[in-house]
């Protein structure tokens, strides 16, 4: 390193320490790298990014530090995490298809059986003689030996593949723990939330939006939860390209999504959530393995602000009754009204 660029790091240095202490920062590896990085103006984007919240007043949780570490510097943790699920739905789709092809295979025997019984009955009524008998003997026990040999290899892929996807399945559970991101949609989780709410507590002119897709549980039962997932995605991406400004959605848990829109007035959120509301019902997810293609995807809203003393978890318990009160009403629609 050359005395100039040692001179020029010694001086961001000198600069980022005093911005964890003024701002409450806790000395930790990330927190050094995302101030430094800040200093240094290496890239503006994150400068832009933490200059937002500084605007704001609001506290530079760690949550917060994750994400910017994570748009800006790194994504290293949720890739980990969307390979892992991506190998878990593999995993799942080959031994769905192992299922399939052992029961062709089970078909295919049950109908040489049904024949080998049916020419077995034909010894009496025509009197087969011993050669011809022997045949279908033969036959039958060669089938017989096929069918065996294909139930104990699906047996032994069917219990590897459980052992790996319960592995599979560990490890992302702990992948998603240590992350504040939702593998499957992308979107901020419900860790990540609680503490956005939390930092955002102490500012009027909050608004929160639940949203819960209609009849979820039937699109389960009816197609699938591959093509559930698939819907999940769509309804995620749909959310958070209508999120403007400082709102920032999250997925709540199951088929419900959160959005945290500060500074605002409930006409704009109102008008927020309808555009999501109308954007929803554009939804149009296919099945790449079946062709089929799944449309009439609806959600309903809940809209709540938060008061002055209000506590956080009356915020969600508010917003919960209104999205309740949407579905009571017959569902696709935003509450309250006014």
């Amino acid at each position: 390193m050359s005395d100039k660029n040692f001179e020029m790091s010694f001086s961001n240095l000198k600069q980022t320490i005093p911005l964890l202490i003024k701002h409450k920062v806790a000395a930790l590896p990330i927190n050094y790298a995302l101030w430094y990085t800040y200093v240094s103006n290496e890239v503006p984007e994150l400068n832009l990014a933490l200059e937002g919240v500084i605007k704001q007043e609001r506290p530079i949780t760690e949550a917060k530090t994750k994400e910017l570490y994570r748009q800006y510097l790194s994504e290293s943790q949720e890739v980990t995490a969307w390979e892992l699920r991506q190998s878990m739905e593999a995993m799942l789709i080959e031994l769905t298809q192992s299922i399939t092809d052992t029961r062709s295979e089970t078909n295919g025997f049950k109908i040489t059986m049904d024949n080998c019984v049916d020419n077995l009955t034909k010894v009496e009524k025509e009197g087969l003689s011993i050669e011809e008998v022997m045949a279908l003997v033969r036959n039958l026990v060669k089938e017989t030996q096929n069918i065996r040999r294909s139930t104990m290899s699906f047996n032994s892929a069917l219990a590897e593949a459980q052992t790996e996807i319960s592995a599979l399945r560990s490890q992302l559970e702990k992948s998603q723990q240590e992350a504040l991101y939702d593998a499957l949609t992308g979107l901020s989780n419900r860790r990540y939330f609680d503490e956005e709410l939390a930092s955002h507590a102490v500012h009027p002119n909050l608004f929160l939006i639940l949203v819960d897709l209609d009849h979820f549980k039937k699109i389960n039962d009816n197609y699938g939860h591959v093509m559930g997932d698939l819907v999940l995605k769509a309804a995620a991406k749909k959310i958070q390209a209508c999120c403007r400004d400082s709102a920032q959605a999250f997925r709540f848990g199951g088929e419900e999504f959160a959005i945290i829109v500060p500074n605002s007035t409930f006409a704009k959120t109102r008008s927020l959530a309808e555009t999501m509301r109308r954007s929803m019902e554009k939804i149009a997810v296919k099945d790449k393995r079946t062709g089929e293609v799944l449309g009439d995807i609806t959600a309903s809203f809940g809209i709540a602000e938060l008061r002055k003393g209000m506590n956080p978890l009356v915020l969600v318990e508010s917003a919960d009754k209104q999205l309740y009160e949407a579905k009571r009403l017959g569902r696709n629609r935003v509450m309250p009204i006014m």
